[in-house]
């Protein structure tokens, strides 16, 4: 009897603490972003800053991953109608599409030989294990995209989305370094570079640049998402 007092009173405290992680995320993002509109610091982007404080706030409490996954598990739901609102911009800007195909499908087309090609030559020069290889060729696209491709591709879903959040922040850090040494100059060019290498976070870097660069950036991303989960299947023929 005591022994299943003991474990209802578990099961009650593990539900408290699940539901009082996701209050803290959904705290943290608002927080981080009023505070990023405000300063504009990197390291205050909800990408950056919410990570890291739940990353400390969950080591410091020695809270299980299933215990603080087990509510915040619906905001991963959220990455689905995400998704399918990508292909609102892609039909409102598809003048823009007309305009500039040949270049965007370009700049699409290399950011994913380079993407997948790049990433995955570093991996076999380091000798990493096959999961770590499948994961990183998906680095360089949105998280939903990349999460459907690794699917595919039979790479774990947390590394996956672990080298997705890295790129992301990487682009957003040094992204304006590389525009600086490098001829780019027109708007359609900075915008794509943002879109085809950081995907999401280098999408709001982009706008931060100018709406032109937003729009670009935006539209390369998505295609390249679309294009990588398209190709997925062959992708899971290339040796790992």
């Amino acid at each position: 009897m005591n022994t299943f007092y003991s474990s209802l009173f578990a099961d009650d405290a593990a539900r408290l603490i699940a539901a009082g992680c996701f209050i803290l995320t959904v705290a943290l993002y608002f927080a981080s972003k009023a505070l990023y509109a405000r300063f504009r610091s990197p390291w205050l982007t909800p990408l950056v800053a919410v990570p890291a404080v739940l990353g400390a706030f969950v080591l410091v409490l020695h809270i299980p991953y299933p215990v603080y996954f087990q509510d915040t598990r619906w905001l991963m739901w959220l990455l689905g109608p995400a998704t399918v609102a990508f292909a609102v911009p892609i039909y409102e800007y598809r003048d823009l599409l007309k305009r500039h195909w040949i270049s965007l499908t370009v700049g699409v087309t290399v950011g994913i030989i380079v993407a997948v090609g790049g990433s995955l030559a570093l991996a076999k020069l380091l000798h990493l294990s096959p999961d770590l290889q499948r994961s990183l060729m998906t680095r360089s696209i949105s998280t939903p995209f990349a999460l459907a491709v690794s699917d595919k591709i039979h790479a774990p879903r947390d590394l996956t989305a672990l080298f997705v959040i890295a790129t992301g922040v990487c682009g957003m850090l040094f992204g304006e370094l590389v525009l600086g040494l490098v001829p780019l100059r027109t708007r359609l060019a900075r915008g794509a570079l943002f879109g085809a290498a950081a995907h999401g976070v280098g999408t709001a870097k982009a706008r931060e640049l100018g709406s032109e660069e937003g729009v670009v950036a935006s539209l390369t991303m998505m295609i390249a998402g679309v294009v990588m989960v398209l190709l997925a299947p062959a992708l899971g023929f290339l040796p790992v």
